[in-house]
């Protein structure tokens, strides 16, 4: 298949979305969670999280357009409070069905059957099943104005990750924490390592490090 961007706007809209949210691989996929003003959580599946920088720790995510509700921006906005949660391979269906859109007043905690779990100093709910989870604090915030995306910046506030997933240089083992991928819309992946490579180096060939 080979395609100009004629070609690719003039596919029909849910081939094209489903094209084009797996031509860049393989996306994290979190489960965000969030807790209006009055401590009504909501949970919602985002795939769009990336490292901005380590010093600060910031992490970035790009919300979708905001035509109908969006709970989780509207939450985090209003508290500046938020929870990224690395979706495991033990509740992949609950953690994908909180992309339905259910109305505001329903938590997606209770639809899915997921629990929440809250930690002093962080407003907004973490998910108790995840095995890496993280508290952020809203940094910045950017409407995207060339798609109506709003690109969201945070803070690390808080992390939990198990001891036996952390290796003495700081890495994290993704696989050993059952962490899955996400393709396209709806497919999930489990991850194992194939190598890891040592720092690069001009004057060095390639190196492969003792797994």
């Amino acid at each position: 298949m080979q395609l100009d961007n004629a070609a690719i706007n003039a596919l029909e809209k849910r081939y094209r979305a489903a094209l084009i949210n797996s031509v860049t691989g393989f996306k994290p996929a979190n489960v965000v969670g969030t807790a209006d003003s009055e401590g009504n959580s909501n949970l919602a599946i985002i795939s769009s999280v990336f490292h901005l920088g380590s010093q600060p720790p910031l992490i970035g995510m790009i919300i979708r357009p905001s035509p109908v509700e969006r709970h989780t921006l509207d939450n985090v906005l209003d508290t500046g409070s938020y929870t990224i949660n690395h979706v495991a391979s033990s509740f992949i269906e609950a953690a994908h069905q909180t992309a339905a859109r259910y109305p505001r007043q329903q938590s997606e905690f209770v639809a899915t059957g997921l629990t929440e779990l809250y930690v002093d100093g962080v407003h907004a709910p973490f998910v108790a099943e995840a095995n890496i989870r993280l508290g952020m604090a809203l940094r910045e915030h950017h409407p995207l104005a060339i798609n109506g995306t709003h690109m969201v910046i945070g803070e690390i506030q808080w992390l939990d990750i198990p001891d036996a997933c952390v290796a003495e240089d700081g890495s994290i083992d993704l696989a050993a924490a059952e962490t899955v991928a996400l393709s396209g819309l709806d497919s999930y992946h489990s991850t194992q390592r194939v190598a890891r490579m040592a720092y690069a180096k001009p004057d060095l060939p390639p190196k492969k490090l003792d797994q």
